[in-house]
């Protein structure tokens, strides 16, 4: 045990130890002897040696807390942490803190090289895109995408539902859809108009079409000069008007 203390002193009172851990004995009674009958203090011990195992667990305590902070700004960091070890460095803590300043260094300059250069470049684009010429249109065009956008989102909702789609069907399925119901619209005029002049040959159709347009207007020239003549106006009138005539 007195080997032991004395290795322990040793190490207290070398030049590496922090000078506010060794503090010399004050209490001559208190003091073992050592072999040659020389008197070396050993009561501070206890002492020292708590408040280095406190400082041990207090390491340990930091240890955890920096590596929460490191995976917060460091996420893609996958290292397995040394928290099971059975003793914590104070190189371990170091190389954390290192890497931590490292990066939160390479943001700071990135951001203050590339920022006003993105930024312009952002702005150069959406001029190109959306055809503003002057960095004062900027705000009133994105304004006015803004409302276009919401416009043709209120669209496509409608249409989604008032076609019965999936609300994920993209806008190329809604234009088919539309135009597969504008084709069967205009087959069944198609067929009431043939059904209507009575004939399914779109030559006759336009011959009927024909022929009314040179029946009409004489026809209708006739009913108006009748209704001036009987002093009536209604077509209804016609035929009685003229009974009573005879």
């Amino acid at each position: 045990l007195l080997k032991v203390l004395s290795h322990i002193d040793s190490i207290l009172r070398s030049p590496r130890a922090p000078p506010l851990i060794f503090r010399p004995s004050k209490g001559p009674v208190q003091n073992y002897i050592k072999e040659d009958g020389q008197g070396c203090g050993f009561e501070h011990l206890p002492l020292t040696i708590e408040m280095w195992a406190d400082q041990l667990i207090a390491l340990k305590d930091l240890h955890s807390s920096l590596r929460k902070l490191s995976l917060e700004l460091l996420p893609w960091n996958t290292k397995e942490p040394q928290d099971n070890r059975e003793s914590i460095r104070v190189e371990d803590l170091q190389m954390i803190v290192d890497a931590i300043l490292e990066e939160l260094e390479h943001k700071g300059k990135n951001s203050q090289t590339h920022s006003l250069q993105t930024l312009s470049a952002i702005v150069c684009h959406f001029q190109k895109l959306f055809d503003v010429n002057s960095l004062n249109g900027v705000y009133p065009r994105m304004n006015e995408v803004y409302t276009k956008l919401g416009e043709m989102t209120n669209a496509m909702r409608n249409l989604h539902e008032l076609l019965e789609l999936d609300s994920s069907a993209p806008p190329t399925v809604v234009v088919d859809t539309v135009g597969k119901l504008c084709d069967i619209i205009n087959k069944n005029v198609t067929e009431q108009v043939q059904q209507l002049l009575g004939t399914q040959d779109i030559h006759s159709i336009i011959n009927k079409l024909e022929e009314h347009e040179c029946f009409f207007p004489p026809f209708q020239a006739l009913i108006q000069d009748l209704l001036c003549l009987l002093e009536i106006s209604n077509v209804d009138d016609i035929l009685p008007a003229v009974q009573n005539l005879k």
